[in-house]
């Protein structure tokens, strides 16, 4: 089952001489349950298509269809809604707010919402995640990969339809990077999670079940493993 359709993506920024064309032409689908590496040097374009397909920005040209809704035309209210709902992110920094415990950083697009969450499925989350002993925990008392952990638990408590990882590793030593890594393997997985990693480093990407390669802002190579 198709759950994300891009269809000619072009993301041009500035005009005349200054003009700088990100992503020239993308084309890409993914099936529910994949796990997705997209990776390429610094500059290829890689996160820019990433903002896109997470409503954080809009293409120059083009349609992105998540479960067969046109996000490319939203406006950023509803940009901003789709975005908590159906997506989870997870960045190289954890963004977590320090004021909050790991619970409410976790429970946050929930509360948003108003909604009371599934206990059963919070349970399964932060047991899988390995934080469930740092629920009444501030940030600042946890380590890096623990904070990155709370980060994927938040992105995944809505159940969204995507899980875009931007170098989620990127801040993290060589031992909490293969863990978050297994840990996005495991939700995969186990939570039938689908997943979009965005990483420049390939032995990352062969963690991968597909490995899309971009340069200058096109795919160059799209590559299924196994």
């Amino acid at each position: 089952m198709e759950i994300l359709k891009c269809e000619g993506i072009r993301k041009v920024y500035g005009s005349g001489d200054n003009q700088v064309v990100a992503l020239d032409g993308i084309d890409l689908s993914v099936e529910k349950r994949e796990f997705v590496a997209i990776i390429g040097a610094s500059g290829s374009g890689k996160s820019t298509l990433l903002h896109i397909l997470g409503s954080v920005d809009q293409p120059t040209e083009g349609k992105v269809m998540v479960e067969g809704v046109d996000i490319s035309t939203m406006n950023p209210t509803q940009a901003a809604i789709f975005r908590r709902r159906k997506v989870g992110l997870v960045y190289q920094f954890y963004n977590l707010i320090p004021t909050l415990t790991v619970r409410k950083n976790i429970l946050m697009p929930l509360l948003l919402d108003k909604k009371k969450p599934n206990q059963e499925y919070f349970e399964k989350v932060v047991n899988a995640l390995g934080i469930a002993d740092k629920l009444e925990s501030l940030p600042n008392q946890l380590s890096g990969g623990q904070q990155q952990r709370t980060a994927i638990a938040r992105s995944l408590i809505y159940r969204p339809a995507l899980l875009l990882a931007d170098e989620p590793t990127g801040n993290l030593d060589q031992k909490n990077s293969k863990e978050i890594v297994d840990l996005l393997k495991l939700s995969n997985r186990n939570l039938k999670q689908t997943i979009l990693l965005i990483t420049h480093d390939e032995k990352i990407a062969l963690e991968a079940d597909r490995i899309v390669t971009i340069q200058d802002g096109r795919i160059i190579r799209d590559q299924k493993r196994g």
